[in-house]
């Protein structure tokens, strides 16, 4: 494979906590270990969230500073740029010449979540590709005649997705008569080493409980983003079996107060997401599994989605248990790995990873290195576009 000159664009430095980064930086590395020129630029209209100010704002210094302070850690120093468009004064890392200078000048821009809408500059870039990392909404947009989203998919001349079951009989996504290629969630197993522990106690996760904003209607019928739908399903899962429940979860007091009492124990997530190397990757080393859900939109109209997380667990040595998207059309079920639709086959996953808990956390591990190795899943994506 020839090197190849690659700009990634996302929303690393707009979300500047765990799972985001450590998805962009997944990608990155993917990138860099298969010997290609790796740059990250943000180039947004977008105001980044500040966590010591708790707001979103346009004073863009923590922004770069996490870009700064992420790259370096991971072998990329000096190797990314920031700018809040139209803001003279919230430019970092490079400068706008160059930043347009990499767009006209390298062979693919790789738009992680579709993350920056493509202003003019970027449209510089010969070959564009959208890694669409939460698969549905976008579709059930596009289906509904949203223009935002038709242009964000037509600057772009490759839609790529971690939705794997698209296309099939059973998945239900509209998808407008577009063409989509598969990828999936990479990872660098260096930086997420096995780590067993059959004394760990708790099954646990990270996100947030309730979230507004997202739910679409489509076809008559609404489609949530939100997972506290899909949490009140399960809610009593601690009462029925002895496995113990920690959620690092972001709730407000009502929701805190009501998985608490029905057996969950909490911690806080965002303290610790803060902690992009520490606390963040510590936290899931330190669980016994992972048990979550997923969005109800992904569920039912099984997209094949998979969460980055979850990758992280499965890393780890973590076996997960996670709700059933479809994903089983491209990675193996049953042994590291447990999706379920229904309570019983969550208490059955629960007692078949407890009953031979190493042969589980191998299991999971396994998947990891077989199925999202950063370096093999870059390769396949830019095998698929055509970039070898």
């Amino acid at each position: 494979m020839k090197k190849l000159r690659i700009v990634v664009m996302g929303m690393m430095g707009q979300c500047p906590l765990g799972g985001q980064t450590w998805m962009h930086l997944h990608w990155l590395l993917g990138f860099h270990r298969l010997g290609h020129e790796v740059w990250y630029i943000e180039d947004s209209t977008a105001w980044p969230y500040d966590p010591v100010q708790n707001t979103v704002t346009d004073d863009c210094r923590y922004a770069a500073q996490h870009l700064a302070t992420s790259l370096e850690r991971v072998g990329l120093k000096d190797r990314w740029g920031y700018r809040l468009a139209e803001r003279a004064n919230q430019v970092y890392g490079l400068t706008g010449a160059r930043m347009n200078e990499l767009f006209a000048t390298c062979d693919v821009l790789v738009n992680i979540t579709g993350g920056v809408d493509l202003r003019a500059e970027h449209l510089a870039a010969p070959l564009r590709v959208y890694v669409e990392t939460d698969p549905v909404t976008a579709e059930l947009r596009l289906a509904n005649g949203d223009e935002h989203t038709r242009i964000a998919f037509d600057n772009h001349h490759v839609l790529a997705t971690y939705g794997e079951n698209y296309g099939a009989p059973d998945c239900g996504v509209p998808l407008n008569g577009r063409t989509y290629v598969k990828t999936r969630q990479p990872i660098d197993l260096e930086r997420w080493p096995m780590a067993y522990d059959p004394a760990a106690r708790y099954f646990t996760t990270i996100g947030n409980y309730r979230q507004s904003g997202s739910d679409v209607t489509y076809g008559g019928q609404v489609y949530f983003w939100s997972k506290h739908h899909e949490w009140d399903k399960f809610l009593d899962l601690p009462h029925r079996t002895p496995q113990l429940f920690e959620l690092a979860m972001s709730a407000n007091a009502e929701d805190r107060a009501r998985l608490e009492a029905h057996g969950w124990r909490l911690t806080d997530a965002f303290t610790m997401s803060c902690d992009v190397f520490g606390a963040y990757p510590e936290y899931i080393r330190r669980s016994r599994a992972e048990f979550t859900v997923a969005k109800d939109q992904n569920i039912r109209l099984r997209s094949g989605w998979f969460s980055e997380r979850d990758v992280c667990y499965l890393a780890s040595g973590k076996p997960v248990i996670t709700q059933d998207t479809g994903f089983g059309c491209a990675l193996p079920k049953g042994e590291g790995l447990f999706a379920f639709q229904t309570m019983p086959e969550v208490l059955a996953a629960i007692e078949a990873i407890n009953a031979d808990y190493e042969h589980q956390c191998r299991a999971a591990r396994r998947i990891a290195t077989d199925y999202f190795e950063c370096t093999g899943v870059a390769r396949r994506l830019l095998a698929d576009i055509g970039m070898t």
